[in-house]
């Protein structure tokens, strides 16, 4: 098997070497070890650091993308150059590196697809008493709207299957914590949690500059992620509510006409069938919603066919002829690489001849 360990980084210089210095060199069942960085539009140099470091895999960025995004690229890098599980850490040395062989075992033993470290943030110290709340708040959102039991939902030391990647699509721009643990939920992926010990702290985190930042982020990330699995939950209970509220102004009104007092109750009349129609138009998003939700598994199981085509041996042999930067090299021995620019040359030199007016006719 062959294990990607990828680093977002930005401005990471000075702390990817502690990062680097524990990382495993020999992990039982991992046939193959690859480092990788995401340069995220570093301004330092990270990048020279980590090649003096050994690291043999760098993913460029012009500017900064955000971290979700460098995770995106880093697993698109990875898969498209025969990953079999992906280890995500950070470059400000938060997580412990020399867990990383723990951390993919269970996706050996073949026992969970993603596996999350839990940092027992409880026992942080630097974590002030409202932020180890918030911490246990955040992560018991995340597990009541993905069906699952991950004590720490917001950490980034995670190791993942091939076949959760493939899986999962990433469409927030903040962070993809939260989201993937919703969609690994709901896809019924299976998903496991293993306890480690996190480093001093280095730095504040670039991510969010207080936590109240980080709160509204992850929020709206957490809303996001649950509106595309069960958004026919919320307007099934909205036509229930509103149907119901609607009724007993109705049922009012009716008993108090049987009792020949309804003229001056028309109010409660109105009131209900206003009630009523809201609750309709909710059944009616409630249907809406369930035929999208129809629609989404039938995009996401054909894009799922496209990327295991996409990322397959054959494909890889592509990719491997890709340089960082995103350009394809030429193939050493000038052969298909070469011959399929020549060919695309000789159809453009063709079509261009084609196109010019017959200079015989033109002189004559």
């Amino acid at each position: 098997m062959k294990l990607f360990i990828q680093i977002p980084c930005l401005n990471e210089e000075a702390t990817l070497p502690l990062v680097l210095a524990t990382i495993p060199t020999d992990i039982p069942g991992i046939d193959d070890i690859q480092l990788m960085i995401i340069d995220d539009g570093c301004t330092d140099n990270t990048v020279a650091v980590a090649r003096s470091l050994g690291v043999q895999h760098v993913v460029h960025h012009a500017k900064p993308m955000g971290l979700a995004r460098a995770f995106r690229d880093g697993v698109d890098y990875a898969l498209k150059h025969g990953a079999d599980i992906v280890v995500n850490t950070d470059g400000d040395n938060q997580y412990p590196s020399e867990a990383i062989g723990e951390l993919v075992q269970p996706i050996v033993r073949h026992e969970a697809d993603i596996v999350v470290g839990d940092r027992q943030t409880a026992k942080i110290s630097e974590f002030s008493g409202f932020k180890k709340a918030m911490q246990h708040f955040g992560s018991w959102v995340v597990n009541k709207a993905a069906g699952t039991h991950i004590p720490d939902a917001a950490s980034g030391f995670r190791a993942y299957s091939k076949r959760s990647l493939i899986q999962l699509n990433i469409v927030t721009e903040f962070s993809y914590c939260m989201e993937t643990i919703i969609q690994a939920g709901n896809k019924r992926i299976a998903i496991a949690s293993y306890a480690i010990t996190t480093n001093p702290k280095t730095r504040e985190s670039r991510l969010f500059s207080n936590i109240f930042e980080h709160m509204a982020k992850s929020g709206g990330a957490i809303i996001r992620s649950f509106l595309m699995f069960k958004s026919n939950v919320i307007f099934k209970w909205a036509a229930l509510i509103f149907g119901v509220l609607g009724l007993v102004p109705i049922i009012r009104f009716l008993v108090f006409s049987f009792q020949g007092d309804g003229s001056g109750h028309v109010q409660s009349m109105l009131l209900g069938v206003a009630l009523l129609m809201i609750a309709s138009v909710c059944i009616a998003l409630q249907i809406i919603s369930e035929v999208q939700r129809i629609q989404r598994r039938l995009v996401e199981d054909e894009l799922e066919r496209t990327k295991e085509i996409q990322y397959s041996a054959p494909y890889q042999a592509i990719w491997a002829s890709q340089d960082e930067w995103g350009a394809f090299m030429d193939s050493p021995e000038g052969g298909a690489g070469n011959a399929d620019r020549t060919d695309r040359t000789s159809r453009t030199a063709s079509a261009a001849s084609a196109a010019q007016p017959d200079s015989t006719i033109s002189a004559a």
